[in-house]
């Protein structure tokens, strides 16, 4: 299809914080975690902002059967672009993995660009549709403070090139240029030269296949690419329960 549009959504991980002190028969994947219906998921939301696109890639990992399920018995009617791909190393390799296999399935279709936005997060509609609309590849920022611990460093260096910075052991982070601005990433991106993240991902696999999905991002910007910064108005990470029901609050909110 010439012009077609691919929303990847990675949701493989093991929700550690979001089932701390629950029973193991009680976890769960959580962007399926609900105290309502199908619509308080944050999966629902964030297919409806995706369906925009012609094809949904998600791809899962940990309790991957649970997905396909709900999949199959919630979602396929108003989503039936949709197309699930396992990553059988969410517990050994890192999230560039999932990432990786995620365009991997998106190159298949031969398209002309790709949204990626990791599923545990909660994104106001408006600042989805600035991503969505903008003809530039595009990165994101919130305006939330930036703690070291948690925080995906997005900034521009000496040389005026994007570039990122986290610690995945959440302790303290080290910036080792000069800078000319520091934001916190909104952990969203679009990827409209496709034949350049096609090579990121290549280089990715070839030479860091263990290492974040920033290591494909950095990667395509290495490459040269102009892009689009992005604001988003209202930005939640879903980590814990509490996160979940303030989102929710959110979308009562807004109905």
């Amino acid at each position: 299809m010439r012009n077609m549009k691919i929303a990847i959504i990675t949701i493989a991980g093991i929700s550690s914080r979001f089932n701390e002190g629950i029973k193991e028969d009680k976890k769960v994947l959580k962007c399926l975690y609900t105290e309502g219906g199908k619509e308080e998921t944050l999966l629902y939301h964030l297919m409806k902002k995706c369906s925009y696109a012609d094809r949904i890639i998600l791809v899962g990992g940990y309790k991957f059967e649970d997905l396909r399920s709900f999949y199959d018995s919630e979602l396929a009617g108003e989503f039936p672009n949709v197309t699930l791909v396992l990553n059988e190393h969410y517990s050994d390799l890192g999230s560039g993995y999932s990432l990786y296999l995620g365009i991997q399935s998106a190159l298949k279709y031969d398209p002309s660009q790709i949204l990626f936005v990791e599923g545990d997060l909660d994104i106001d509609n408006a600042s989805f549709k600035a991503v969505v609309d903008s003809d530039k590849s595009v990165l994101t920022y919130t305006y939330e403070p930036i703690y070291a611990n948690k925080a995906v460093v997005l900034y521009k260096d000496d040389k005026d090139r994007y570039r990122y910075a986290f610690n995945s052991s959440h302790g303290l982070l080290t910036i080792d240029s000069a800078f000319s601005c520091i934001l916190n990433s909104g952990q969203t991106w679009k990827f409209t030269e496709v034949g350049k993240l096609k090579a990121a991902n290549d280089m990715f696999f070839e030479n860091a296949k263990e290492d974040t999905n920033l290591r494909i991002i950095q990667n395509y910007l290495d490459a040269g690419v102009e892009v689009d910064l992005v604001a988003l108005n209202r930005w939640t990470n879903c980590n814990t329960r509490d996160d979940y029901r303030k989102i929710v609050s959110y979308w009562e909110e807004e109905k």
